[in-house]
């Protein structure tokens, strides 16, 4: 074989190697896109959460989530009009609750509206609980305001315990980490003017 063969075969062979890479990369990119189109709780990571393209994944995935956790009537809104609620559910103590879902990136916090939002919301869907949950955090108003209101918050920590929970057949505790009541220390304007 002379020089001229040798770097036919060599091209070749990187050739090859290139469109098996191709595959490879494309079967691990549709395989995410898959697996977060069925949004399969069993299959479903926070990373796969973070890829979502926008919130009406998010939603779905809560969707299937909160019906295989064995609540009843899980329903999820019309987007154009669900008047602030993404989800509706009734939970084990037969109370109608509403969410609102915020899948935002783990640095970017949920603000005042997602709570004003769902808070208001409540009066629609005839409910008598209120929850945000988000794949971020939230600020420290929106917690404030949340907390005078009886808005539960769950934020990307209680979304992973959630998932682990739910992956690890430990229902009983998901479950009570939705329904738990927020316990948290309460500032409101009023006993801030009598403090000052």
């Amino acid at each position: 074989m002379n020089w001229s063969e040798n770097l036919t075969l060599l091209i070749l062979a990187g050739i090859a190697l290139l469109l098996l890479l191709t595959w490879i990369i494309r079967r691990i990119v549709y395989r995410g896109q898959r697996i977060r189109s069925e949004a399969n709780p069993q299959k479903i990571t926070i990373k796969d959460i973070d890829q979502m393209q926008d919130g009406s994944e998010f939603e779905l995935y809560l969707y299937n989530l909160l019906g295989q956790l064995g609540y009843d009537e899980v329903h999820k809104t019309t987007g154009s009009r669900d008047f602030g609620a993404d989800l509706v559910f009734v939970d084990r103590l037969g109370r109608r609750s509403v969410v609102q879902a915020k899948r935002y990136g783990a640095n970017h916090p949920v603000g005042l509206g997602a709570v004003q939002e769902i808070y208001t919301s409540m009066r629609y869907y005839e409910a008598e609980r209120s929850i945000v949950l988000t794949s971020a955090r939230y600020t420290e108003s929106c917690r404030i305001l949340a907390a005078v209101n009886g808005v539960k918050l769950l934020d990307r920590e209680d979304l992973m315990e959630l998932i682990r929970l739910f992956k690890s057949r430990r229902l009983d505790e998901a479950l009570e980490l939705i329904e738990e009541e927020d316990h948290e220390p309460i500032e409101t304007w009023q006993s801030r003017r009598r403090r000052t």
